[in-house]
């Protein structure tokens, strides 16, 4: 027995060293196509970021809270943003929580971008989902620092490799609820597009997803708090945001930063989920 594991363990599937060896073949060949991909997202996410904060924040405070009345046209959710915004600006973290912000909104949408279309691919050919659903499950599962470490090498620190790995922590869930919603419309209302002579990309859009579309926006609110809940873990690599304070407090033992910044998170969290789920409930 103690010699059939020595034979295990003196084998090891170098898995490690492949890794290393795919990332720096990466490096010497890609480094160019990384460093354009870097510069733009950074020149994008940071302009976005200088712009708002170059706004009064009681001003842009004000325009969130309308935003957030428009698109659910609830008093309730729209007094409860106003008040969680007028908190944080009142914790001295409003800069964090706009770029925060910003991070978020840009990960959502790549994710997004991403993930419904291969739903409605997988939705369509049952071998693709078979194909890409262990890949799925893998990618939720691994830990999220795992994400970093090649998005560190080939990003370097900065707001970058924290988006990217964002994103591959989230796009799972717009893959995963998109191909659940077309694959579970009813039978009957695709027959009775097929009867009135609908095409396929007619049946996609006006009789499938319209159908799947509260689950398509479950997707959405999940892929947006997935996005905010790597929010600590890319600090990490200079992402910046609410997780830099949650970090120093870490590395400080700062109780009172902590409380704070964690605080703040939440009512992100929160005032995220409560306007997109009022928005996937309407439709």
């Amino acid at each position: 027995m103690d010699q059939l594991q020595s034979l295990i363990t003196d084998h090891k599937i170098p898995i490690g060293q492949w890794s290393k060896a795919i990332i720096e073949w990466l490096k010497d060949n890609c480094e160019w196509l990384f460093d354009i991909l870097s510069l733009v997202l950074k020149t994008i996410i940071d302009g976005t970021a200088d712009g708002l904060l170059y706004l009064p924040p009681l001003l842009l405070l004000v325009l969130i809270a309308a935003l957030a009345h428009l698109i659910q046209r609830n008093w309730k959710i729209t007094l409860f943003v106003f008040l969680g915004l007028l908190f944080i600006l009142n914790l001295g973290l409003w800069d964090e929580m706009v770029e925060t912000l910003v991070l978020v909104v840009y990960a959502t949408l790549v994710s997004l971008l991403i993930g419904i279309p291969i739903g409605i691919l997988a939705a369509r050919r049952p071998a693709i989902w078979h194909a890409i659903s262990p890949i799925l499950d893998m990618m939720q599962t691994l830990p999220t620092f795992v994400y970093l470490v090649p998005m560190l090498a080939l990003f370097g620190l900065g707001v970058v490799p924290g988006m990217f790995a964002t994103v591959i922590f989230a796009v799972p869930a717009p893959i995963r609820l998109t191909y659940l919603g077309i694959s579970q419309v009813p039978t009957a209302l695709v027959e009775a597009g097929e009867s009135f002579g609908s095409t396929r990309s007619q049946l996609l859009f006006k009789v499938k997803l319209p159908a799947a579309l509260p689950t398509i926006m479950a997707g959405v609110t999940q892929c947006i708090m997935l996005c905010l809940s790597m929010v600590v873990i890319a600090s990490m690599v200079g992402a910046g945001g609410l997780g830099a304070p949650v970090v120093r407090a870490l590395a400080t033992n700062n109780i009172a930063l902590g409380a704070e910044s964690g605080l703040a998170i939440v009512i992100m969290a929160i005032a995220l989920d409560r306007v997109m789920k009022q928005r996937s409930v309407k439709k």
